[in-house]
């Protein structure tokens, strides 16, 4: 009991500290988000073949809106699959809120995004370059803006009612999954060892970043949360980390599942290769022991 209630409190406390920063940073997400993404998605369908170069850039910026915003594009067959698979590299989801809460130095994040960034561009534009003879294009009469209407991040209302309400409310959603992250966490470092844990997870390097794959592939920005989380409580490595925020495209694979229902085996090969471009990357920074400290 003495435990639970002392891993009770340290969540608790560790999470009330990080409100006033997630708050402002979602703030300024929505200010963003209602100011650049009509823009977004005109500049990238008229981009051609520099699409994953555009994808990549536009992608790091954290708003689970973009990468929902690309898969319309690609169902509609506007964009390539090689900018789509760019811009779900790129998209950082809540890494960057919870890093910048947390007080994780700049150059730390610099680099992190940095990574993603030129990881989805790379990525991308070799996809593009290996399929370039295949057909991709399918017509939707689905407007972009009406795929946000299911977004469990509150991107639906990116353009409607109150900029400081639609924040609010993203922080409680987050701040309460937080919590109780934070308590599960700290409840098992309390009961194992951190020691324990972080001893676990170097031993199973490979094993690690196929798991937290498969973590970054749950299609909602609870993936990219549990994945920060755990990497900032020394849980992860840095490769095991970047292929859980590299698969981790927020809500972009539902959407993609709802506009392209027509040619789900299609779906299904576009998330295969997101998982083993992000496994590969992951399995190539664990072997070179880079690290982003």
């Amino acid at each position: 009991m003495e435990i639970l209630l002392d891993a009770l409190l340290d969540a608790l406390t560790d999470t009330v500290k990080l409100i006033p920063f997630l708050y402002l940073t979602y703030l300024l997400m929505e200010f963003l988000e209602r100011k650049a993404g009509e823009k977004f998605a005109g500049k990238l369908a008229s981009v051609g073949r520099y699409g994953p170069i555009f994808g990549a850039l536009f992608g790091v910026v954290p708003q689970c809106g973009f990468s929902a915003a690309a898969s319309s594009l690609y169902a509609g067959g506007v964009i390539s699959v090689g900018t789509l698979i760019a811009v779900f590299l790129s998209t950082s989801d809540e890494m960057l809120p919870i890093f910048i809460s947390e007080h994780v130095d700049a150059p730390v994040i610099a680099k992190i995004l940095l990574s993603k960034m030129v990881i989805g561009l790379i990525s991308g534009l070799a996809l593009d370059f290996f399929l370039r003879f295949t057909k991709y294009k399918y017509k939707t009469e689905k407007r972009i803006h009406d795929l946000c209407e299911q977004d469990h991040c509150g991107c639906e209302e990116e353009e409607e009612g109150s900029m400081w309400l639609a924040a609010l409310r993203h922080t409680v959603q987050i701040i309460i999954f937080i919590f109780i992250l934070e308590f599960v966490i700290t409840l098992l470092v309390d009961i194992v060892g951190q020691d324990a844990l972080a001893g676990f997870m170097g031993r199973i390097p490979v094993l690690g970043v196929f798991l937290a794959g498969l973590i970054g592939l749950i299609p909602n920005c609870a993936s990219s949360v549990v994945i920060t989380q755990l990497y900032l409580q020394g849980l992860l490595g840095a490769g095991q980390m970047m292929t859980g925020l590299l698969v981790g495209a927020g809500v972009g694979l539902l959407v993609l599942f709802r506009t392209n229902r027509r040619h789900m085996s299609e779906n299904i090969k576009i998330t295969l290769i997101l998982y083993v471009i992000g496994v590969l990357w992951g399995l190539l920074i664990e072997a070179t022991g880079f690290s982003f400290t």
